[in-house]
């Protein structure tokens, strides 16, 4: 079955979405980026706060793929008490030293989600390397959100590719990317593990405002 991830930025939003059923409560800066980081210590407070209600995800911040800078900003994330820990690999950049590198964090048992971008050249064969570092799982999201959808800027048959070869891989697998509610139909029978949103949650349909609790609703009915 598929659950239903909601991206969170403020302590307000936090107590919002622990009211509903959303599966997975992530937490990261839409006004920094497609992974904007949040502040550690802001971190640390929610997850304080969640108490273990709900699994909790955060980013990193859209980081360049340098292996000892992601693995710095990993570690201090880690040590905020999060489930799972969502690391952007952008275009360019050194991905296998980087993942060599974080393999020193998930063999402490950190769960590490790897986001691959839509819009860039995507080798689905790094699923496998990213297995073979110990991440957790391996989600599909955008960069330019001004773009669209996932649906606008990748197809049907090709996520499903991804979703296939990540169940392959026996690691967790998201979709996301400027989700909307008219994409749930159309992306339920691939059978994700979730399906991430921010921008349709908020007032306006503006990632950068705030969560709307109709909004939240909306989408929440679109998966039953």
């Amino acid at each position: 079955m598929t659950g239903m991830l909601a991206s969170v930025c403020n302590i307000d939003e936090v107590q919002l979405i622990l009211q509903t059923s959303v599966d997975i409560i992530d937490l990261k800066n839409p006004k920094q980026g497609a992974l904007g980081a949040l502040p550690v210590e802001l971190v640390t407070e929610i997850v304080q706060l969640i108490n273990k209600q709900k699994p909790v995800s955060a980013t990193v911040g859209d980081l360049p793929m340098q292996a000892e800078l992601v693995f710095n900003a990993v570690s201090a994330m880690a040590n905020t008490g999060v489930d799972y820990i969502k690391i952007g690999f952008f275009p360019e950049g050194d991905w296998q030293a980087t993942l060599d590198k974080l393999s020193q964090i998930t063999e402490q048992g950190q769960q590490l989600i790897a986001v691959l971008f839509a819009d860039t050249k995507l080798d689905f064969n790094i699923i496998q390397s990213i297995k073979a570092a110990g991440f957790s799982g391996v989600m599909i999201d955008t960069i330019d959100k001004s773009k669209g959808s996932l649906l606008d800027i990748m197809s049907t048959s090709t996520i499903e590719k991804f979703v296939t070869a990540s169940k392959s891989a026996e690691l967790l697998c998201g979709l996301a990317g400027s989700l909307k509610q008219t994409d749930i139909a159309s992306l339920l029978p691939l059978n994700a593990d979730y399906l991430g949103f921010r921008g349709a949650l908020c007032q306006q349909h503006n990632r950068t405002t705030q969560i709307d609790k109709q909004a939240v609703d909306t989408i929440q009915n679109s998966f039953l």
